[in-house]
């Protein structure tokens, strides 16, 4: 299985920088077995039967982007450096792993202000990440970091435009709850109280767990051999009531469909590791084709980057030469691409039964 296997011809100007405004209007691809039909998010409806489960991601993107100054005292005085600093995830000593831009200008115990309540002193450096120890913690840092963090956008729109106030809203979910990502569940962007409101009325049911998405999300592969690659580790949680919702649609024959990849993935790790039961820790499930699906009935997600990942979990939901199919119809159609862009709605045919003998 190659990494060719996995690339297709995508033009720079269906990359979307901003969302559809409102969240529901955006374009929905509806993968349905064989059959591709052109629809829009609030035509989810049409698509989802009263009892289909919708697992919902739940993590607060952090606005984990900072820019600080690096004072250092010298011959010549006081010199300074601008510093960016990118939050990754909460290490077990209370520091923060981070990445920082430009490493090389900060030196071990040295200071990086962020603002008049917010800095940071480097403790250490490994596998090009530094080490940052704040000198807040609690409510304290997490107020201190909203005041000033930006949101760390896909370094594909982060290269076209900063972040600004508006992405605070934009790139988070309106459920939002458990902070600690550094990268939004992106399908979940889609949905706004009036569409859940809707979905709810027409009897979808839903649950909630947690898949903290880290900046790993968007390294390349780099191997040719897909199997081969190493996925990086993400801490998520599905609680004892998901669980239980998860094996009540499933022993009434209703469908389990994750909205976005992290839910899928977080769900299908839990089934790997202890059935359908409460479970925590970290991930680095890795879903190619030949994966067998334990619990995913369909999926919503966006648009992915060539040779991602993400290519090879949709590629294994619905077959490779499937997904060329359905990207070069998203691509002919002019559907947006990656984190603001449009949805697809994928529906793999049902599972054969072996026949009773």
């Amino acid at each position: 299985m190659k990494l060719t296997d996995f690339d297709f011809d995508l033009p720079e100007r269906l990359i979307a920088t901003r969302p559809a405004s409102p969240r529901s209007s955006a374009r929905l691809l509806v993968a349905d077995g064989n059959v591709i039909h052109d629809q829009i998010v609030s035509d989810l409806l049409h698509w989802v039967k009263p009892g289909d489960l919708l697992v919902l991601n739940d993590t607060k993107v952090m606005p984990a982007r900072l820019n600080g100054t690096r004072t250092r005292l010298s011959k010549q005085g006081e010199t300074h450096a601008k510093i960016e600093a990118t939050l990754l995830e909460p290490l077990a000593n209370g520091a923060w792993s981070a990445l920082i831009k430009p490493l090389k200008k900060l030196k071990l115990d040295e200071i990086v202000t962020f603002s008049h309540a917010l800095s940071a002193k480097l403790e250490g450096t490994a596998e090009g990440q530094g080490h940052l120890r704040f000198n807040l913690t609690g409510d304290d840092f997490d107020a201190a970091l909203a005041a000033v963090g930006a949101m760390p956008l896909p370094p594909y729109i982060a290269a076209k435009r900063p972040a600004d106030a508006r992405d605070k809203t934009d790139y988070q979910t309106i459920w939002a709850s458990n902070i600690g990502a550094v990268a939004a569940p992106t399908a979940s962007l889609h949905f706004d109280s009036g569409l859940l409101h809707a979905l709810k009325q027409h009897g979808v049911q839903f649950t909630h767990v947690t898949l903290h998405v880290g900046a790993g999300t968007f390294l390349p592969v780099k191997v040719d051999d897909v199997t081969a690659h190493k996925m990086h580790a993400e801490r998520g949680l599905v609680s004892r009531a998901a669980a239980r919702d998860i094996a009540e649609a499933k022993a009434r024959g209703a469908r389990v469909i994750p909205v976005g990849t992290t839910a899928l993935r977080l769900i299908e790790t839990m089934a790997r590791d202890v059935g359908i039961a409460a479970w925590q820790g970290e991930t680095d499930i890795f879903i190619y084709p030949g994966f067998e699906f334990r619990l995913a009935d369909g999926l919503m997600t966006n648009f992915h980057l060539p040779k991602s990942t993400l290519m090879m979990l949709v590629s294994a939901l619905m077959g490779t030469e499937r997904v060329r199919q359905i990207y070069a119809h998203a691509v002919a159609q002019d559907y947006r691409f990656f984190s603001y862009g449009d949805a697809s709605l994928l529906l793999p045919p049902p599972k054969p039964t072996n026949p009773t003998r």
